[in-house]
């Protein structure tokens, strides 16, 4: 499990991928075994994403071997595969610090290397930002050439077709790479359709594909029986009509794991003109026997021993409040089979995979398309079904349009569970769950639920499930407070906040979680501890009798303070003229970084000793 560069003498002439490009490609073989071992040795010390970067290590050192970068862009979709890019690019030596608090960014980060075009994290966004590079590049005129990768997941993106259907219109120089890893290398990605792959990229093929069209430009009909043959010569050894109808010239499939293959091809492609598609076949956890078995398993993984094939077993502990969720979910639709499930590609993260096995005919996963997931669950919503969408925090960002105009507008009896809500951790600014409440709580016919334990999940989950409206019940990463739920199905009345601790002068109003964090600083200040429960609709009776009462308001929430919680509290205290020296206490105006959640509780000021110190530098008690 080393890491010194002894051991990867081919890989210590690489540090930057002009080093890389003077190499012979007869030793890029080793390079890539040299990249694969290290990459392994590296996450298995700091943990982080690991099958994603095993799969691409050929197609990284093929691409920086024949695209000129950074001057040609190259741009990686969501990021989880580009570890082995970072290693090439000059951070070798920082890999351990990765996804870590003050460490490397867990994906591409323009502000971190030259070498990261796009800053990325979400899904889906590679060829619309490479088609924006292409236009531009060609304004340039410096012969720029861009390159996109993204993988088979990443493609079921509603906006990566988007971007497809304009790029191929547009016509400018420009490569899209499918990795394929959802398949194994069958028999027509071998010697074969490699040397087809170069052929059809290659100046012979090409020339008679531009000249054809040129000589029969005056001859509709004539060039429209020529087109079709073409597709049909190439559809006989190569699935890429889909991409042709884009626009795109398609090439492959081709094995990703044949580096000096790819290097022969992709220096054919860099040259040809207008919108290029290469389809790869790679396996995913490539080179380590566990990750390609289990890739699922080993897309992100703790610090473990490459030497014993496995991962460490879970400590165990509370459980997490997304299997609160799951458990809910099995749990009610044993009593109501009108319950449909949905989830956009989340099952593992969203507890989900036990009611997915036990009730396959109620359980909808749209792949990475949250857009669509919102909408789905409108229809199924008036068709008198009961749909629940299981969503991350950051992911519901991307369907807000839907959740406006085809979930709100038409008050339609949708539950979005949303997970990840707050502080997420090592993923940093990408995956922060900060603003939805402030996004959510502006739309009106909209319930919002903020629970603060297990118990409390657990019956906000079910109120919500029996209303005649949307609500949203918003919950954190990791594990729950330590509360066993009741096993009941039961439901708490509607915008009713609960007092935990009767005290004087200053009352501290929880929205989530950080009840709990807050609770040494009522106890320090004798102060009233209320868990508000309701962002939307607030309790309002209980509003003004805190306002007779206190002297100070603090607001605690895991959300934006700009919009959130706190703000709905001062907006309706202004209204009834009742306003008293409020602190609001969350996130502040800047995405968050990296680190767990604890340091970032703590730099925040949102852990025990931070939200006392706050209160009492405002209140001077």
């Amino acid at each position: 499990m080393s890491l010194d560069l002894k051991h990867y003498p081919t890989l210590a002439l690489a540090n930057f991928p002009e080093d890389l490009r003077l190499l012979p490609k007869s030793q890029l073989a080793t390079l890539a075994d040299e990249l694969r071992q290290y990459l392994l040795n590296s996450v298995s010390q700091s943990s982080g994403h690991l099958a994603s970067g095993l799969g691409v290590v050929e197609l990284t050192v093929a691409l920086h071997y024949v695209y000129n970068t950074p001057f040609d862009h190259l741009i990686w979709d969501v990021g989880h595969q580009a570890y082995p890019h970072k290693i090439l690019t000059g951070r070798r030596e920082k890999m351990q610090t990765i996804r870590q608090y003050k460490g490397l960014h867990p994906f591409p980060w323009r502000e971190e290397s030259e070498y990261d075009v796009l800053s990325v994290g979400h899904s889906s966004t590679s060829i619309g930002a490479a088609t924006g590079l292409a236009i531009a590049a060609e304004k340039e005129g410096k012969n720029r050439k861009v390159a996109a990768v993204i993988g088979d997941g990443a493609l079921t993106a509603g906006m990566a077709f988007e971007a497809l259907n304009h790029a191929g219109a547009l016509h400018n120089d420009m490569l899209v790479i499918l990795n394929d890893n959802e398949m194994s290398i069958s028999e027509n990605v071998g010697a074969l359709n490699n040397h087809l792959a170069q052929l059809l990229s290659g100046d012979l093929y090409t020339s008679f594909r531009e000249g054809g069209k040129k000589v029969l430009s005056g001859l509709p009909p004539i060039k429209e029986l020529a087109r079709r043959a073409e597709e049909h010569i190439k559809g006989m050894v190569v699935p890429g009509t889909l991409f042709e109808e884009f626009g795109f010239n398609y090439i492959g499939p081709i094995d990703g794991h044949d580096v000096e293959g790819l290097v022969d091809t992709l220096r054919n492609m860099r040259n040809l003109k207008g919108p290029q598609f290469l389809h790869i076949m790679t396996k995913k956890g490539k080179g380590y026997a566990p990750a390609e078995q289990d890739p699922i398993g080993y897309h992100g993984v703790p610090k473990f021993d490459p030497n014993k094939n496995k991962l460490p077993k879970s400590k165990g502990g509370l459980p997490t409040f997304s299997n609160i969720f799951g458990r809910w979910l099995c749990d009610t639709a044993k009593q109501d089979d009108k319950l449909m499930a949905i989830t956009p590609a989340m099952r593992e993260g969203s507890g989900m995979v036990e009611f997915s096995k036990q009730y396959p005919q109620q359980y909808f996963d749209v792949a990475i398309a949250e857009q669509h997931a919102t909408t789905l669950a409108a229809g199924l919503a008036i068709a008198g079904l009961k749909p629940v969408v299981a969503i991350y925090s950051s992911f519901m960002q991307r369907a807000y349009d839907q959740i406006i105009h085809d979930v709100a507008i038409q008050n339609l009896p949708v539950l979005f569970a949303v997970d990840r809500a707050g502080i997420v951790g090592a993923d940093g600014p990408t995956h922060q769950g900060a603003f939805d409440l402030s996004f959510i709580q502006t739309i009106p016919n909209m319930v919002v639920m903020t629970p603060s334990d297990e118990d409390e999940c657990r019956k906000m989950l079910t109120t919500g499930y029996h209303l005649d409206q949307p609500a949203m019940v918003r919950y954190p990463r990791g594990s729950g407070t330590g509360i066993t739920p009741t096993i009941e199905l039961s439901k708490i009345e509607l915008g009713k906040g609960r007092v935990i601790r009767q005290g004087h002068r200053i009352a501290i109003l929880c929205f989530g979680t950080l009840l709990n964090a807050a609770k040494k600083a009522a106890d320090s200040l004798d102060a009233t501890l209320v868990d508000m429960r309701f962002v939307k609709p607030l309790d309002k009776a209980l509003l003004d009798t805190l306002v007779k009462e206190c002297d100070y308001l603090v607001t605690i929430e895991e959300n934006a303070i700009a919009g959130g919680a706190g703000s709905a509290v001062l907006t309706y205290l202004a209204q009834q003229n009742t306003l008293k020296p409020t602190l609001n206490l969350g996130i502040p105006d800047a995405f968050i970084e990296q680190g767990s959640q604890a340091e970032i509780y703590q730099q925040l000021g949102l852990d025990e000793d931070g939200i006392l110190a706050s209160i009492r530098q405002f209140t001077q008690a």
